[in-house]
């Protein structure tokens, strides 16, 4: 097998049921078998955030533009700026997204789980007012 040039896939905008705000993704990479690395862009627009989720393998951010948080449920809240790298252990729920004035960009990384049917994200609901910093 040789190199292989990906796919280029469009913009979507992200659903309301797992997320507040406007935000827009590109799906850069689907490895398959028995590559099972995902990667995608995320936009997130001023004041825009996921809903509560886990990851059946972990995942990792890099935050390439803008300024954004990171949260694991019942830990301190995590500032993101441009170049930071965060990972969140499997199965720990989290939510992460942009500040209340600012756009935040950035790469994620995670493993689809082997094939025992375990879903790659599993979504919680949305934050609740007091969860979500603000000025």
């Amino acid at each position: 097998m040789s190199t292989e040039m990906q796919p280029k896939t469009p913009t979507v905008k992200a659903s309301e049921d797992w997320f507040t705000g406007d935000v827009y993704f590109n799906s850069y990479y689907a490895g398959t078998e028995p590559s099972r690395t995902r990667l995608n862009l995320v936009r997130f627009t001023p004041g825009a955030h996921t809903a509560w989720h886990a990851h059946a393998v972990g995942q990792t951010l890099h935050v390439t533009e803008g300024l954004g948080y990171v949260q694991s449920r019942g830990e301190a809240l995590i500032e993101l700026r441009p170049a930071d790298t965060v990972y969140t252990p499997a199965g720990e729920w989290h939510w992460h997204g942009a500040t209340e004035d600012n756009f935040m960009c950035h790469l994620a990384l995670w493993e689809a789980p082997t094939a025992t049917g375990e879903p790659e994200t599993v979504w919680g609901d949305k934050l609740v007012a007091d969860e979500y910093p603000t000025k």
